[in-house]
């Protein structure tokens, strides 16, 4: 049957594409513009080859009604608060915060963001939308963009909140303060172990909590399309070897340097640790074939990495998939860990999810795993078995996340 001309020209372009494609991956650099490029599920092969599964159904809010607040209505005081630690800490920060304020009536000043630096600050609306923050607010409490006035020489109270702060904490320890000087500043101290155990989490499960993790919390436009762009490059390099599909694997070459990415054996009491030759044998085992294109939250390329892309070649750190005009403002900066957001929510979207250690990382992205539906949630253990399923993660598996219970199924 003869060929069509313009399906000549798209085969031509197209293998000219994955020649430049294959000259750039050489170069441990993607170009940019590929991350332009819009990779639509429904323009994909339906099934990868490999143990991929498909998304679940996303879930929605099924969590009790907030009691509405009336607009106008007259403030006991403010509360304010910086968020800390990373992605993964502050919607817990802001569900303590709006607890506060709606136990004691009072206003909420939008909080400001600290890095792991004294001189780390960021404003809200620099890394979230302002705007979905006080508008998924409204009705529940009152939100002020600006900071309150404060009189000279006067210094707000600080106040030490615990990790799940409780309506006895506030009522002793936030309340008579507030009354007194009208403002509270909160501080967050936690618990030697960071990954909140699934008891915990049901003691401490209330709307707020369900609100500030799944309704509140919306990345900056910029950085979200900056995000967005990276996912379509790395769908891109996967689009002939899985249909699109990609891994992330949360690991940091300090980790697995200083033994934090080992876990213990139950039964033998053994330690295991997973750093880069570990991992790939991990992937290869339960099935992944060497094209897969896995992405590694690794900021920077190092040495120690390289005997992953003996098993999986195209291996990549945001520094070779992030456009390099964008670089200088988010990687090369050295004075706030944008990285860090940009991992956080690139994780949430990939396929395939692994964590090498779990802490609060890995619970607070597999919370947003599960209400996106994309529960492949792989942990690595010493295990003979080569099936991806029984490596899935505990949440999955016992359902036994706070996402379970603020969300339902569609």
């Amino acid at each position: 049957m003869a060929m069509d001309l313009r399906q000549v020209v798209a085969a031509i372009l197209t293998m000219s594409m994955f020649l430049m494609l294959g000259n750039m991956i050489k170069k441990d650099h993607i170009d940019p513009l590929l991350g332009l490029l819009k990779v639509s599920k429904h323009s994909l092969v339906k099934l990868a080859s490999g143990p991929w599964k498909e998304d679940d159904e996303a879930m929605r809010p099924c969590w009790k009604k907030l009691y509405k607040t009336k607009k106008g209505e007259q403030t006991n005081g403010y509360i304010s608060l910086s968020l800390t630690k990373g992605p993964e800490y502050h919607a817990l920060q802001i569900a303590n915060a709006i607890m506060i304020a709606k136990h004691l009536g009072a206003t909420l000043v939008l909080p400001d963001i600290k890095g792991g630096k004294v001189s780390e600050k960021r404003m809200f609306g620099e890394i979230y939308d302002p705007q979905k923050f006080t508008t998924s607010l409204d009705g529940v409490i009152q939100v002020v963009k600006d900071p309150i006035n404060q009189q000279v020489g006067e210094k707000v109270v600080i106040v030490k909140v615990p990790e799940r702060v409780t309506e006895k904490f506030i009522s002793a320890h936030i309340e008579p303060i507030l009354k007194k000087k009208k403002q509270v500043r909160l501080t967050s101290q936690y618990q030697s172990s960071n990954l909140t155990k699934a008891k915990e989490i049901g003691d401490y499960l209330n709307p707020y909590a369900c609100l500030a993790m799944f309704g509140s919390l919306d990345l900056h436009p910029q950085l979200k399309e900056l995000v967005d762009s990276m996912v379509r490059t790395l769908r891109f390099l996967s689009w002939k070897s899985s249909a699109g599909k990609f891994i992330t694997v949360d690991v940091k070459v300090t980790e697995f340097k200083n033994k934090l990415s080992c876990q213990r054996n139950d039964t033998t009491s053994k330690e295991y640790c997973y750093g880069a030759e570990e991992i790939g044998q991990f992937l290869e085992k339960i099935g992944f074939r060497k094209g897969t294109t896995v992405y590694l939250t690794q900021t920077e390329w190092h040495e120690s990495l390289r005997p992953l892309r003996k098993y999986f070649p195209n291996t990549f750190t945001k520094d070779a998939v992030m456009p390099i005009d964008l670089k200088a403002r988010y990687l090369d900066s050295g004075n706030f860990e944008y990285e860090k957001f940009i991992d956080f929510y690139l994780c949430m979207q990939s396929d395939v999810f692994v964590a090498t250690t779990m802490n609060m990382f890995y619970n607070n992205v597999a919370e947003m795993r599960i209400a996106s539906g994309k529960t492949q949630i792989l942990i690595p253990a010493n295990k003979l078995s080569t099936s991806a399923a029984d490596y899935l993660s505990p949440h999955i598996l016992k359902k036994n996340h706070m996402a379970y219970s603020c969300l339902c199924k569609i």
